[in-house]
């Protein structure tokens, strides 16, 4: 079962529950998001199917391993991300806000970056290891390669009438 924003944000809400309170249940899911209840059943009946949490006898609701590791993940990218925005000077209103929204478009690589920038406040995982640039079509190449240490590295490279102009 793929996993969308929605199935994040009950799977990231389940996990601040039980670090809260210990025990979830679908009302505890309702307020916290401020949805109805028979949405947290709709979305809760389909995270069980898909295997990400178990509901007890007590209507108790628990992350599976895998439901577990995926809140941990949004959760970690949340954290991150809101900091981050905060240090920058963002409102903290408006950094949780987009922490939110980011939390769930960007890349595993992308997140590392910022993770290790956030952790270690170094500079120098900013830097990449090669120069790229891309060749706007309309200023000076007509295939739009990509210029790696200045030499063409797209596939259209042996095409490139202007090997080298590169933008810096």
């Amino acid at each position: 079962m793929e996993l969308h924003r929605a199935g994040e944000d009950y799977l990231k809400t389940i996990l601040t529950l039980q670090r809260m309170n210990g025990t979830v249940r679908s009302v505890e899911i309702a307020e916290m998001l401020n949805i109805s209840k028979a949405s947290v059943s709709t979305a809760v009946k389909l995270l069980r199917e898909g295997g990400f949490l178990t509901m007890d006898a007590g209507k108790q609701i628990m992350l599976t391993e895998v439901g577990l590791e995926i809140a941990e993940q949004i959760s970690e990218k949340h954290r991150v991300l809101s900091e981050l925005l905060i240090s920058l000077g963002v409102e903290p209103e408006i950094a949780e806000a987009d922490a939110c929204r980011m939390e769930h478009v960007i890349s595993p690589h992308t997140f590392e970056r910022i993770r290790d920038y956030a952790d270690t406040g170094n500079r120098e995982c900013l830097k990449p290891k090669e120069k790229y640039v891309v060749i706007p079509r309309r200023r000076t190449c007509s295939c739009n390669s990509v210029i790696v240490n200045g030499e063409p590295k797209a596939t259209d490279a042996e095409n490139c009438r202007s090997p080298g102009k590169t933008l810096v």
